[in-house]
């Protein structure tokens, strides 16, 4: 299997300063490959942020900004306890404020087991977020743009603004403003941190489509979930197939 980060391009840093600083699970890391993580340490490096290894629950905590955030990242979903991970998935949503879960799905069978599993073990959509990536090195990219991202947030205060406008249209597109001014933060990784699920843009990503579905499947609302099927694969199946 190919692991995906050889080529993986840095965003830049336009601070002269320190980004922030990464803690590393001493757990999860005896767990990685020599040459991942080195390419973490690189990519930490390139991007001004310090590391440490500690012995913490989560996979990793961020601290950008003042702010910490902290992941869970699996890069194995196919020899993961899927009840063990969940009961964790459970426990640290409830440790921590701001909690991302960044899982490396390569093929569509594992795509398709984390969509049963999440429904099976009941998780509400977006407590926490999830964030299905391809391959190791788009998932680490993801949780550092994640990362820092919240981190400009606090600084510029943009979720304050967003709180103090929320009933007017304009909120959005404040919030995007100063997410996306970030060098190497593009408006999906903006609605991830949001986060906004059924966002225009996941919509032409054929693997999130699944997503989609869970809060139709979790109400058993099979006339919803049709419509959402006939929106993205309008000639797919029948009415019929649903009811």
């Amino acid at each position: 299997m190919s692991r995906g980060f050889k080529n993986s391009a840095p965003f830049s840093n336009t601070n002269s300063c320190s980004s922030g600083v990464c803690m590393m699970s001493s757990t999860w890391r005896d767990e990685q490959h020599p040459s991942f993580l080195n390419f973490i340490s690189c990519f930490l490096k390139e991007n001004s942020f310090r590391s440490n290894i500690v012995p913490i629950a989560p996979d990793f905590i961020f601290n950008c900004g003042g702010l910490s955030v902290a992941f869970m990242f699996v890069t194995n979903w196919g020899g993961i306890d899927t009840a063990s991970f969940f009961r964790k998935v459970q426990k640290l949503k409830e440790q921590f404020a701001n909690f991302y879960v960044v899982i490396t799905l390569p093929t569509k069978e594992q795509n398709d087991s984390l969509i049963y599993s999440y429904i099976k073990y009941g998780m509400q959509l977006g407590r926490p977020t999830f964030v299905p990536v391809r391959d190791l090195g788009m998932g680490f990219e993801k949780i550092v743009k994640i990362a820092h991202a919240r981190g400009a947030c606090k600084r510029q205060d943009a979720l304050a603004k967003i709180k103090a406008e929320e009933k007017s249209v304009q909120a959005m597109e404040i919030y995007l403003q100063v997410v996306t001014s970030i060098p190497g933060v593009d408006s999906h990784d903006a609605n991830v941190v949001f986060p906004i699920y059924v966002a225009s843009d996941l919509l032409n990503r054929d693997r999130y489509y699944p997503f989609l579905f869970i809060a139709c499947a979790l109400k058993n609302d099979r006339t919803a979930h049709y419509q959402m099927h006939t929106f993205i694969y309008p000639n797919c199946c029948s009415h019929s197939s649903f009811l």
